[in-house]
Parts: structure tokens; sequence; C-alpha cells
């Protein structure tokens, strides 16, 4: 990065760490916090499938699954109807198309996931057919929405910079060579002169440049995947992803043999997805081997964010609602994957020909800080984690 990588500001505050405050993940429950470090006794272990958190003897397999699948298609269709009526003319501010959009993405998660996860008890072909529908309207719809958020933490972020003091080089280790651009350290027992004047009008202009380069070029990508997302509601393809979903919600295709089946059917896949969740988390890179600008190790977090969201999707079928205690863990899994896409957005605004310097600078900057935040972030899940052995297994 041009001038950018390895520097903070001194003061800088994460905005990482998820607040106390109520309210949840855009797509989970709201809940407060996260759960504790390390189980206590009567705390519920890795296994959070309990005999006495089961469902009741005597139920059904079909009789849990098929209300649950059966009430997100209802709210898919629900969320459908009010995007229809907000995304007409006379509705100017788009707010309600908007919180359409997310509802319905929030139902089609949340039926694909589902499908995911059940496919042993569910017709495997229909399963497998729908699932890849919803995971393609899903992600249309979620462009536009994840550009204008990326826009407006970016936007943030270089506000709170360039009103800073002049960021400083940020190392890994006392030693550490720094990058063209970068000031003295201004860590912890570090010694060095303050930065110059000069250095913080460059950063000022390069700032206004900057937001000025990421509103274009953010803005233009969000227009194009609205065009997308009405593009795809339109479409033939669409009509029928919505035929299907309306059939879910009077009729839930089975397996041969499912229907009569106990719960028990449901637990074992149920515990699946959490094993595999807990294996994906002890085999995250650990802090000391965390390169803090090496984009490829945040595969495996993204990995984890959703084999965590399948889990939790999981524990609402099985036990009627997510669990509670992993709240905050994937709300910082969520500020990852948020703060990881923004730094990749102000390095491909840094790679654009004939930039100003002081511009290529501020970019710099605004990648290091969103690559800090992604940092913290990862601290935070840590910290967040209830299941303190998984995290230092083998």
């Amino acid at each position: 990065m041009p001038g950018g990588a390895g520097v903070r500001r001194p003061d800088h505050q994460t905005t990482t760490r998820p607040p106390v405050a109520e309210g949840g993940p855009e797509d989970g429950p709201p809940s407060a916090g996260g759960g504790p470090p390390e189980a206590e006794p009567g705390n519920p272990q890795p296994g959070r499938l309990q005999p006495r958190s089961r469902p009741a003897d005597g139920v059904t397999a079909d009789a849990v699954l098929a209300p649950y699948l059966q009430g997100q298609a209802g709210d898919f269709l629900r969320s459908l109807r009010l995007h229809r009526e907000h995304s007409a003319p006379s509705d100017a501010n788009g707010q309600g198309a908007e919180a359409a959009a997310r509802a319905l993405r929030r139902s089609a998660r949340r039926i694909s996931g589902s499908l995911h996860t059940f496919r042993t008890v569910l017709d495997p072909v229909w399963a497998d057919h729908l699932r890849t529908e919803l995971a393609w309207l899903s992600g249309t719809l979620a462009r536009e929405h994840a550009y204008a958020g990326r826009l407006t933490r970016l936007l943030d972020a270089l506000h709170q910079l360039s009103g800073a003091a002049l960021p400083a080089a940020r190392g890994t280790k006392p030693a550490a060579a720094k990058p063209a651009g970068a000031g003295p350290s201004t860590r912890s027992g570090a010694a060095g002169p303050a930065p110059d004047a000069q250095g913080r009008a460059a950063l000022g202009v390069g700032a206004a440049r900057a937001g000025a380069l990421l509103e274009r070029q953010l803005t233009l990508a969000r227009t194009r995947a609205h065009s997308a997302a009405l593009q795809a509601l339109g479409s033939s393809r669409f009509h029928a992803v919505a035929d299907a979903v309306a059939l879910l919600a009077s009729e839930v295709p089975l397996a041969p043999g499912t229907t009569g089946r106990g719960a028990e059917a449901l637990l074992e896949p149920a515990e699946r997805a959490e094993q595999r969740l807990i294996g994906a988390v002890a085999a995250l890179p650990p802090d000391e081997s965390a390169e803090p600008y090496n984009e490829a190790q945040d595969a495996p977090w993204h990995q984890t964010r959703l084999l965590l969201r399948l889990h939790r999707y999981a524990h609402e079928v099985v036990l009627g609602a997510a669990d509670p205690v992993l709240t905050g863990a994937g709300r910082a899994l969520d500020l990852h994957r948020d703060a990881a896409e923004a730094a990749t957005a102000a390095a491909a605004a840094a790679r654009t020909p004939r930039i100003a310097p002081a511009t290529a600078y501020a970019l710099g900057v605004l990648h290091a800080d969103q690559r800090h935040e992604v940092e913290a972030a990862r601290a935070v899940f840590r910290e967040t984690w209830p299941y303190a052995a998984a995290m230092t297994a083998p």
C-alpha cells in the first residue's frame, strides 16, 4: 500500500468491540453481550445440545422442522409483499424497501441454512436446488446494502483519521522496519519526534480526496448492485424461487421414512453443525502467528462466521431460539468481515491510476486503520467465545 502499510493514529480507539447496548447482529435476535471466556460450573459445555435442552419426548422430527421452515417461508412472502409495496415511486426515501429487503434476506438465509444442515431428513434434490437458489437471491440482494455500509464505514474512519494527529508507524516488533511514508512509532515505550506539520496537512488534503474517490467508486458499485437486484427480482428465476417458497409454506418435502421419526433425527445433524464450528474455531491461526496485513489469513475467519450462522439456525430449529451465549462472538465475526472488506476497498482505491501521492497516502492510512479493526475484532471474538477449551485444542 502506498505509504499506508503499518500505520495507525496514536490515539486510535477501536470501534470494533461490540457495545453493551441491546441489539444483535443484522440477522440475529437482540441479546446482551457474549458469554464468559470459560464455562463455569453448571453452564453448558461444547456439545450445547444438552439432554435437558432437547425437544420433549414424543415430538417427531417433522413436527419440529416443518413449522420452522413454514414460518420462515411465511416471513419471506410477507417481506416480498412489503418490498413490492415500498418499491413504488411514492416511497421516496426507500427506507421501507430497504427494511423489507433485509427481512427477505433474513428469511432466505434461515431457510437455506436449515436446508443445508437438515438435508438428511428432507428430500435431498429439492433441498439442494432451493438452497442454491436462495443463496443466489440473498447474495444478490445483499450487495447494495454492503456497498452502502462499506462507504459509510470508510468515510467515518477517514473523518476520524484526518481529525487526529498524523498516524505513526505501527510495527509488530520494536525493531521492525518502517514502511515508506510512515512516521516514528508512538506505541508504548517508543520514542521519536512528533509528526511534522507538512505531513498532517498532506493527510488532511489526501483524506478529502480519498473520500471523494471512495464515494465515486462505491456509489457506482452500489448503483450497479441496485440495478442487478431489480433485474433479479423481475426475472423468471426469482419468480420460480418465490413459487417454491410459497409451496414450502404449505408443505415441507421430507425424505422417505422421516415422517413419524423422533426429534432425535434432528439432533445428529445439529450436533454435526456445532462440531464443525468448534473445529473451525480450534483451527484458527493463533495470535502469535497472525500477520496484521496478510489478508489471506482472513479466509478461515470468514468460514468460521458462516459455520456460526449455520449453528445458530440449527439451534433455532431444535430449541426454538438462537443460542444467546454466542451473540457476542457472532457480532465480532460480523465486524471482522466488515473491516476486512473495507480494507480491501481502500486497497483497491489506492491502486487507481494517476492519483495524487497525498491521496494514496491517506488511503494507505485508511487501509492500515481497517486492518487494525480486523485484529481488534479477532481479539474480541477470542474474549467472547464461550468455549475456551476449543480455542486451545491442538
